[in-house]
């Protein structure tokens, strides 16, 4: 198994779980205007934080990749792949924090 097989199917999953709960929601309109730049500031951040500490632990030695596992595709030391978990978690959790708000009565 690859890590993109692998994050296609936790990007499937998170996204789905986001679409339940946009769906799901009658205020969708005003949510998604309200809440779409928080959300790709926040993604923004993730990846960079992401880039600059997984490149610094692949160069300590913490983390090693099979080459047969990856695309070859990298920014620095880390391979593409390893950015497909912040956003998965961004979508995923967005999507509970929707679900899970509590609603104006």
């Amino acid at each position: 198994m690859t890590y993109l097989f692998l994050d296609l199917v936790f990007l499937a999953v998170a996204a789905a779980v986001l679409a339940v709960a946009l769906v799901c929601t009658p205020d969708r309109a005003r949510l998604v205007r309200r809440w779409w730049l928080p959300a790709l500031v926040s993604g923004v951040v993730l990846l960079v934080l992401t880039i600059v500490f997984d490149n610094a632990m692949i160069a300590a030695g913490l983390m090693t990749y099979d080459p047969h596992t990856v695309s070859g595709a990298r920014i620095g030391l880390v391979p593409v792949e390893d950015l497909a978990y912040p956003v998965g978690g961004l979508l995923i959790l967005t999507g509970v924090w929707v679900l899970l708000r509590r609603r104006a009565a």
